[in-house]
């Protein structure tokens, strides 16, 4: 679950790199960068390493959840132990299921295009993305979204360095601010881009 969650983290920076480009007003730049990504086998390779480490993240993470579930029975504690309990660990299930179901609107709306199963141009995703910012349902479902993986990755950072013995007592604050920087400046960044495009 952790090594999964951090080659997901890796992901992150290179698909926000890409959307930068959105932000051009020349769609050339985009569609060829989106263009080698669909086309080059090692990329190709990539993107199937990609899909099966989300869908593994995302059994592990159901998978956990339930044994938590099913370990602590129908009574709850008494005294729940708040101090060893962060407030984004306790919703990190719920946090998940959203960013999936934003996963399966995203691949509908991009990756299903480039594989013919929905109908569009897999040459000009510029236009694609400009049309769906454009609408405000999916702006503030998208806006949404990224504001959860925000809540999400904040936990998710630290406590996969946590799981894998890495986070010390040395070395446990630094994961911890590296995690809550990387929680802010990528979703943030996400996030930024379709605000620019719907108000420009």
């Amino acid at each position: 679950m952790a090594l999964l969650g951090l080659f997901l983290i890796l992901f992150l920076p290179v698909h926000l790199g890409i959307n930068l480009l959105l932000l051009k007003s020349d769609p050339e730049p985009f569609n060829k960068a989106a263009h080698f990504m669909a086309t080059f086998w090692l990329v190709k390779g990539f993107e199937v390493l990609l899909l099966g480490s989300f869908l593994l993240h995302i059994f592990y993470g159901i998978v956990i959840q339930i044994q938590n579930w099913a370990s602590r029975g129908l009574v709850k504690y008494k005294i729940p132990n708040y101090s060893q309990i962060s407030f984004f660990s306790k919703f990190m299930i719920w946090t998940g299921l959203i960013v999936l179901v934003f996963l399966v609107i995203h691949f509908v709306n991009f990756y299903f295009i480039k594989v013919g199963l929905v109908e569009g141009n897999p040459e000009d995703f510029y236009s694609v993305a400009h049309q769906l910012f454009k609408q405000t349902g999916y702006l503030i479902f998208y806006e949404f979204s990224f504001l959860v993986l925000g809540f999400h990755l904040a936990h998710a950072f630290w406590s996969a360095f946590q799981t894998l013995g890495w986070a010390t007592d040395r070395l446990s604050r630094v994961f911890w601010v590296a995690g809550t920087i990387y929680a802010i400046i990528i979703p943030l960044g996400f996030a930024i881009i379709p605000l620019i495009i719907y108000f420009s």
